[in-house]
């Protein structure tokens, strides 16, 4: 007799089961990351025992903290013997730290608007998804900044801007035919426009005219800020066409960027400061005084350029030949086809390194208190430190220094990380 072999189908799904414990949530993440070898183990316990006595030693100093108080002596009264912090200092020398000890204390506002303007103005050059109508602001705020930082008549900042209009103007009249020709006008153009504004100046100083404050007034961490920002923001540009020069088939261009690239890059910064604050007044006219705030930005978007100009030629070099060649193929010229295919394509792969740049030379705006310019640690390292009142009170000033610097750069590496993955498109 044949054996009946009915096949079973089941009519209803098998419920879902809840996976074991050590396969889920917080103890399969630790048992993975933490956990995972006998090696990892005993890092994991060792770095635990470290971490608890960071935490152990130093939550007492911060928790019997001083804030309320006039002088170090103060402070030690206050403690009577116990550890703690004198956070008094931070609160009695805010001020100084952030504008400097001889900014108008009634001008407070003005560098206070300029840093709420600089987020709106860099927020539709660093968020693609805002409307582009915003960048018209972007393009008016450095003389806008410059007008509230500086005081005087807007007139200057006015006649500054229409000198970039026309220069702007004519390097795209003039770049269609000669690259270089366009860049070379706009930029005579421009410093005409600047000059007859310095005269412009001068005879109409009541026009729409704020206090005027010296750059030898500035001081704090405003001008950190200030130089950061300003080098690392025209450094890019001229480090691309540094990049691109050092890449011409024009042996005169070529090698006027090789020399200038690898003679800066072989330079250390302070030597570029000291040569900024003592011997490029010697190359200016007689009865010319250049704003030392100048002199030191010049140099430190040389130095930024030299590097930043590396990092493109390196996105250039890692882009395939073919890209080239579409672009040739398309009957693009020199100009399009830099900005249309190949810039596009190169600064992605740069945005590590430029950020990387960036950020090393925010940190190194420190390096001005060497020449007598009070900025964040300068502040510290003098006016402060060389008071009576608060000599001998280091950790909490150097402490919050480096929280400041470390809250701004953390922001700036994040923002990079996230705009590498908005830029991924080659996964998607």
């Amino acid at each position: 007799m044949a054996e009946n072999n009915a096949s079973f189908v089941r009519h209803e799904l098998i419920k879902e089961q809840v996976p074991p414990v050590s396969e889920r949530g917080l103890v399969k993440w630790v048992r993975e990351n933490l956990f995972s070898s006998p090696f990892n183990a005993i890092m994991t316990v060792l770095s635990l025992w470290v971490i608890y006595s960071i935490i152990a030693g130093s939550a007492p100093w911060f928790i019997n903290g001083v804030w309320n108080a006039s002088s170090v002596r103060e402070c030690y009264d206050i403690l009577d013997g116990v550890s703690g912090a004198c956070f008094a200092v931070l609160k009695e020398r805010f001020p100084q730290l952030i504008y400097g000890f001889k900014y108008p204390a009634t001008e407070y506002w003005r560098p206070n608007i300029t840093t709420l303007l600089l987020l709106v103005a860099l927020a539709p050059v660093l968020f693609r998804k805002l409307p582009r109508q915003l960048l018209a602001f972007s393009i008016i705020y450095p003389f806008l900044a410059y007008w509230l930082i500086w005081g005087g008549t807007i007139l200057v900042p006015v006649v500054a801007f229409l000198g970039f209009a026309a220069g702007v103007y004519c390097f795209r009249r003039f770049s269609t035919n000669a690259f270089a020709l366009g860049v070379i006008v706009g930029v005579i153009v421009a410093s005409i426009f600047w000059l007859f504004g310095g005269y412009l100046s001068e005879a109409n100083e009541t026009f729409l005219s704020l206090q005027a404050v010296p750059s030898r007034d500035m001081g704090g961490l405003m001008l950190n800020l200030l130089l950061g920002t300003i080098a690392c923001s025209v450094s890019i540009p001229l480090g691309i066409f540094l990049a691109l020069g050092r890449q011409s088939s024009m042996p005169i261009i070529k090698w006027i960027c090789v020399v200038f690239i690898e003679f800066i890059r072989g330079v250390p910064l302070i030597t570029l400061l000291f040569v900024a604050n003592v011997i490029l007044a010697f190359f200016f006219p007689p009865d010319t005084s250049i704003d030392l705030i100048l002199r030191v930005i010049i140099m430190m978007t040389f130095f930024n350029s030299a590097y930043i100009a590396e990092v493109v030629r390196g996105g250039l070099a890692a882009l395939p030949s073919g890209q080239y060649e579409a672009a040739n193929s398309l009957g693009l010229d020199y100009a399009q086809s830099m900005r249309l295919i190949i810039l596009p394509q190169a600064l992605k792969i740069s945005i590590p390194g430029i950020v990387n740049v960036s950020v090393g030379m925010l940190k190194d705006t420190t390096l001005v208190s060497i020449i007598s310019m009070f900025d964040l640690v300068g502040m510290i390292r003098g006016p402060i430190l060389s008071t009576s009142e608060w000599n001998g009170v280091y950790w909490e000033l150097f402490g919050c220094a480096a929280a400041i610097f470390f809250v701004v750069c953390f922001s700036i590496s994040k923002y990079s990380q996230w705009l590498e993955r908005q830029l991924e498109t080659s996964n998607r």
